[in-house]
């Protein structure tokens, strides 16, 4: 049995859907589609230097990785990887061969930290601790049975608060992507970003495949856009939060937990049966509120990093 890494090759459609496929079966936890991998594949900024990557065992994708420059961030020389087997395909060395190529790549284009995200097993962080990677923050996986479970009433809009949906932005999105970049900014992370490219934004976030527009819901507080939950949905059923956030000067009234019910209920309205968001493990107020809405914990992944020298 004979293991190599390769480029994922966007004009092939069934080289996409293998790709995702395999995703899913590593990661159930995030949606996966063909479309929303192609899109990162092609929309990624240039400075990037962006790859997909599969690992082949005599013609069969067994290995994922997806790894990039994080180019928007003020400190130069941070990078990125995440690397996924076939939970049924591992130990044959996909996963070495995959961080071997995507190191060498990142390397080379003036990475000298890299970060990954490391599922919360005994032989992921073996794997993780032998090439180098030591952990440090963890997150949640987070999973909402939409069509058996029990949504949290509708509350009554507080005076000067309404509630729109993305769709309502449509002609200019300029003020959903200012609140955007504002709370993406205070996201708990280790490599910090500097949100300042609209056009960027446009191509990457508002016109992602799986962003569902009449879903995303954006509290105004007497007309200024103040908190919000951007909706992915796959068409098969299953919601994810892509972002929750509130500006700075509107914290602590509770509309993003406004919005995010908001676009819960009209989810299940829609169809959707299934629910799934994540949660940094520090920001345990944040998953108080998350459990408020029913969801439970359903796998943790840890944030490991590298110094290359």
């Amino acid at each position: 049995m004979t293991v190599i890494v390769r480029d994922l090759r966007p004009q092939d459609p069934a080289d996409v859907e293998k790709f995702a496929h395999v995703r899913h079966l590593a990661l159930p936890f995030v949606l996966w589609t063909p479309a929303g991998v192609l899109h990162r594949l092609v929309h990624t900024h240039p400075d990037a230097r962006y790859r997909s990557l599969v690992a082949e065992e005599d013609g069969e994708v067994i290995g994922t990785a997806q790894l990039g420059l994080a180019h928007d961030s003020p400190e130069p020389g941070q990078g990125y990887l995440n690397i996924y087997v076939r939970p049924d395909r591992t130990r044959r060395g996909a996963g070495a061969l995959l961080v071997r190529t995507a190191e060498e790549h990142l390397a080379a284009h003036g990475a000298t930290k890299l970060f990954s995200w490391v599922l919360d097993g005994s032989q992921n962080r073996v794997f993780a601790e032998r090439h180098g990677y030591r952990p440090s923050r963890s997150a949640h996986f987070l999973r909402l049975d939409l069509a058996n479970g029990t949504l949290p009433p509708l509350q009554p809009l507080p005076p000067g608060v309404e509630l729109r949906t993305a769709a309502d932005f449509a002609d200019d999105p300029r003020p959903f992507f200012l609140l955007d970049a504002e709370t993406a900014g205070d996201e708990p992370s280790d490599v910090g970003t500097e949100f300042t490219d609209y056009e960027v934004w446009i191509e990457e976030n508002w016109k992602h495949p799986l962003l569902d527009r009449a879903l995303t819901t954006i509290a105004l507080v007497d007309g200024r856009p103040a908190a919000f939950s951007a909706a992915h949905t796959d068409g098969a059923g299953r919601y994810a939060t892509a972002m929750t956030g509130t500006a700075r000067a509107f914290r602590g009234r509770g509309l993003a937990k406004l919005a995010k019910n908001a676009s819960l209920h009209r989810a299940r309205a829609a169809g959707c049966t299934e629910a799934l968001t994540g949660n940094d493990a520090g920001n345990e107020p944040m998953l108080a509120i998350n459990k408020w809405f029913g969801y439970e914990i359903c796998a943790t992944e840890v944030r490991h990093v590298r110094e290359l020298t």
